[in-house]
């Protein structure tokens, strides 16, 4: 992607997600997404470990339409899907782009999930929740298929903001949860420098 903002490539506020245990059942469900409703594909490729997702920007009706026909051709390979009907523009940005802005470092919240669309839902909901700023949205890659949100703030706004996020995301789906009030160094540097 260029240098534009990515949000440019958002048709709308909705996100729609859907993963998928099955890479080639991934495509037709793309294909009946496509086919349903005019949005835009935003995100569609395999990740580990044999999974595949795709995201869909829009308007509201056209992604939630079209998420359901996806879901539909997903049959059983379905693993999770989310609709955010206004997604926190953070949030979007770093689905389409694959990285979030870096702010300043307070304290440190992570939320560490089972699906991308968890951590979709965790992100949105942490960053509506509180005031707090997100370090990071690892979707997938590299981690085995898992997610993970990191997000930035005074202390009592990440403790408020983790707990929207865990919420949100489904205690099925909750691998961790850590906030660390005055972190090292070594932290700062850890959480800031990921590579996409």
């Amino acid at each position: 992607m260029s240098g534009d903002d990515p949000t440019t490539v958002l048709r709308g506020p909705a996100l729609g997600v859907l993963e998928l245990g099955s890479i080639a059942r991934g495509y037709v469900a793309l294909d009946a997404a496509a086919k349903r409703a005019d949005v835009v594909v935003i995100r569609s490729e395999p990740i580990t470990p044999g999974k595949y997702w795709l995201a869909l920007s829009g308007g509201e009706a056209e992604v939630e339409e079209a998420l359901e026909a996806a879901v539909r051709a997903a049959g059983q390979s379905k693993l999770d899907s989310v609709l955010l009907a206004y997604v926190h523009e953070d949030v979007a940005r770093a689905v389409v782009a694959g990285v979030a802005v870096k702010p300043r470092l307070d304290s440190v919240g992570a939320i560490e999930v089972g699906s991308i669309s968890a951590a979709i839902r965790a992100a949105d909901a942490a960053l509506k929740a509180a005031q707090v700023a997100l370090v990071d949205l690892h979707l997938a890659k590299g981690i085995g298929g898992k997610g993970y949100v990191i997000v930035t703030g005074d202390l009592s706004d990440v403790d408020a903001a983790v707990d929207a996020g865990v919420a949100a995301a489904g205690e099925s789906w909750i691998v961790g949860r850590e906030v660390i009030a005055n972190p090292e160094t070594p932290v700062h540097a850890a959480v800031a420098t990921r590579r996409a």
